[in-house]
């Protein structure tokens, strides 16, 4: 009895749909992730929609795909693009914080904080950060209401699914004791605040002075109470944003390629967007091999035959005995391909799937791009 196979997922037609506004790729590294939101946000762009691509993903296949020389946290318009617009950026962690900053604090009071060394390291490397402006960024994109389409291509990594808990994280955060203890310094003022935050210490004050110092102990007071004003907008944007990725709209698409550690990274993206209750638009599995034929040759046959032509040691047949290991490699791979996808499938049944072949040649323009976009469609 044949498994029943996953239902198609059509991704042209996701993206062409005035109704989905914001569509979001996760999946492991080096699975095809960036060409494939790449290639989304060119059929959307194609189909006549204002669209813009932002990756979170640092590599630069994304700007040279696109005939870009560099990308940056300012959407730039890509040159050959018809129907509509095509717009990408990359995210710049720092600098948008430094906007959030500025936004929503007073100019003295940012110049403050700007001066710290503590948000100077917070930033640009501090575990979380670049999560939580990812949702910073990707709510000022929804909220400037000037793309149709916005396209997120998320770290390479289990983080990529992070920013789903910037707004818990940012409230046990902002509601832990230790920044209630940095606070009060300032909220109590002079000398007396150093007192106060001797008192919340308490028996850890002399190891935290005689570790970090004095003078860094105030510097981090100082930053916490300059951000101190500015947590609850934090907050609150945060949750907005954490909404919108539930919200009728939006569509998450897991990219895979068929190998064991690539395709176990999909079934957890898959299950934790279940467990949040995300909406999964389906999986895309990169790189699929596949014979020729409706009922292909398999590789274990084609060995066999290559093996028995060599035992002739007939001259003359040396160039069928090439043609059938070539061949056999090429099944065994596709073999290989189509058991781990059928895998995947036993154990996601609900998940729509669309496999694109392997090419020739990676992609690195914009004929390229139209090519997978056009091969993310069922046939």
């Amino acid at each position: 009895m044949t498994a029943a196979r996953n239902k198609p997922l059509d991704l042209a037609a996701l993206v062409r749909d005035p109704s989905t506004r914001v569509v979001v790729t996760c999946g492991s590294g080096g699975v095809g992730k960036t060409t494939t939101a790449a290639a989304m946000a060119m059929l959307g762009a194609e189909s006549g929609r204002r669209t813009v691509v932002l990756t979170i993903d640092p590599a630069r296949r994304l700007a040279q795909s696109m005939g870009l020389t560099e990308l940056d946290n300012t959407p730039r318009e890509v040159v050959g693009v018809g129907g509509g617009q095509l717009f990408a950026m990359m995210l710049d962690m720092k600098r948008t914080f430094d906007d959030v900053v500025l936004e929503h604090s007073t100019p003295e009071r940012a110049e403050a904080i700007f001066a710290n060394p503590f948000y100077q390291s917070l930033s640009s490397s501090f575990a979380g950060t670049q999560e939580y402006m990812a949702m910073e960024k990707l709510g000022q994109l929804v909220a400037a209401d000037e793309w149709d389409l916005i396209v997120v291509d998320t770290p390479p990594s289990r983080s990529a699914l992070d920013f789903l808990d910037a707004p818990n994280r940012l409230g046990r955060f902002l509601d832990g004791r230790m920044i209630r203890v940095l606070t009060a310094p300032a909220r109590a003022g002079g000398r007396t605040g150093l007192k106060v935050m001797t008192a919340g210490i308490g028996v850890f004050a002399k190891v935290f002075s005689r570790v970090l110092g004095g003078d860094l102990i105030r510097d981090l007071s100082a930053f916490v109470s300059a951000l101190e004003s500015m947590f609850g907008g934090f907050r609150e944007r945060a949750q907005q944003t954490y909404e919108l990725l539930k919200a009728p709209g939006t569509s998450f698409v897991v990219v895979a390629a068929p190998e064991p550690d690539a395709l176990r990274e999909a079934s957890y993206f898959v299950e934790r967007l279940s467990a949040e209750h995300m909406p999964l638009a389906g999986l895309v599995v990169n790189r699929m091999h596949y014979t020729v034929g409706e009922e292909p040759f398999a590789a274990a046959r084609a060995e066999a035959a290559a093996e028995t032509l060599a035992a002739k040691n007939d001259p003359t047949l040396a160039l069928t005995i090439a043609a059938l290991r070539v061949h056999a490699e090429v099944a065994g791979a596709a073999e290989h391909d189509a058991r781990m996808a059928k895998r995947f499938s036993a154990a996601h049944p609900g998940v729509p799937t669309v496999a694109v072949p392997a090419l020739p040649a990676d992609v690195h323009d914009l004929d390229g791009l139209r090519r997978i976009g056009e091969l993310l469609s069922p046939a």
